[in-house]
């Protein structure tokens, strides 16, 4: 089976196809930028570099042109923006089967800019032999949107399930590793962890602040605004290191605007930490609150909750029964072999 990949330059993308390549013969890529090295696989054909912006008309073409040159037996197109408009207009007229997978931002976000996005998107959606989306919310949108021929709910997953932890040994660490853009509100994070600092029962707890971004600069400014004494700024940090961060952390932070089902959310659960977690559909199908996590309704909480979590994680009894529980449920469906053989077989159903 010939895949031809279609996606942004994002280590989204070169995961999938790193993931997937194993289950087809061939496997051929156009992106918006290199493919980096780590990701290159033994059977990658041709890599096409175009422009998946809305002013790039030409970009349909390039695509229509490469679709002739590897004759593929199924595209996967990646995001029901811009990439999927490009590719919807290059498949126009073929019996070409053809999985598109929504990420989260496409279909919550971007149809409610304004109607000629929302119109885009509709159609992107109702184009596609198939839908992809990581949780049943994203699903249900995706059907309002429109009419969506076949729908599967999988996610790409954590790379595999780490080691049981050593809940004992963790220190008494929290994590925050989403980028610093506004979407994914650290601002907020930081104001919490002002009144963990100003608790003189959890002197001992450090949060630390992974990843970059445009907001980096604010951020370190605000944390030296609010006086903040145990907050250290990693920038971004090598997986492994990343990893490391997660193994130490008894309590993962993440309150984002908007999302679907993050991949670090279950690196953060097959590590064994606590989640607390803004109150999005998506999160409420892997975290029940005060069971195996937080969901915080109300971000002028969000210092009341971290503390209460703070407080539950620092028990390690506690601890070990949610972070159990956590490493079930990503064990049962968070993994990235088992859910790349879950998307090669919708590609033979397809075809």
């Amino acid at each position: 089976m010939k895949l031809l990949l279609v996606g942004s330059a994002s280590v989204h993308t070169h995961r999938y196809l790193a993931g997937i390549a194993p289950h087809v013969s061939e496997v051929h890529l156009a992106s918006n930028g290199p493919l980096p090295p780590r990701y290159q696989v033994p059977n990658l054909g041709r890599v096409l570099q175009v422009d998946f912006s809305l002013k790039a008309l030409g970009t349909a073409g390039r695509l229509a042109r490469l679709i002739d040159e590897v004759q593929p037996d199924i595209v996967h197109v990646h995001q029901a923006n811009s990439v999927a408009w490009h590719a919807r207009r290059a498949l126009a007229g073929r019996k070409l089967p053809w999985v598109l997978t929504t990420w989260g931002s496409d279909v919550l976000l971007l149809p409610q800019q304004n109607a000629l996005m929302k119109k885009m998107v509709a159609a992107n959606l109702a184009a596609a032999s198939a839908v992809t989306c990581d949780s049943l919310h994203m699903a249900a949108v995706c059907r309002q949107l429109a009419a969506v021929a076949r729908m599967d709910v999988l996610n790409f997953g954590m790379d595999a399930l780490p080691p049981p932890p050593d809940i004992a040994a963790k220190p008494l660490s929290v994590l925050s590793c989403r980028l610093h853009k506004p979407l994914y509100r650290i601002d907020a994070i930081l104001r919490a962890w002002a009144q963990v600092e100003a608790d003189a029962a959890l002197a001992g707890w450090q949060l630390t602040v992974a990843a970059s971004g445009d907001e980096t600069a604010n951020l370190q400014a605000l944390a030296q605004q609010l006086g903040l004494q145990r907050v250290v700024f990693t920038g971004f940090v090598a997986p492994e290191v990343l990893a490391q961060h997660y193994r130490d952390a008894r309590v993962f932070v993440s309150v984002p605007m908007s999302d679907a089902t993050s991949i670090s959310l279950l690196e953060a659960m097959g590590h064994g930490c606590l989640p607390v977690l803004s109150n999005l559909p998506a999160n409420l199908e892997w975290v029940l609150d005060g069971v195996n996590g937080a969901i915080v309704e109300d971000l002028g909480r969000l210092g009341n909750a971290l503390k209460t979590q703070l407080r539950q994680a620092g028990d390690n009894a506690r601890l070990a029964s949610a972070a159990a529980l956590n490493r079930q449920l990503v064990q049962t469906k968070g993994l990235y072999r088992e859910n790349m053989q879950r998307f090669a077989q919708i590609y033979r159903e397809l075809c």
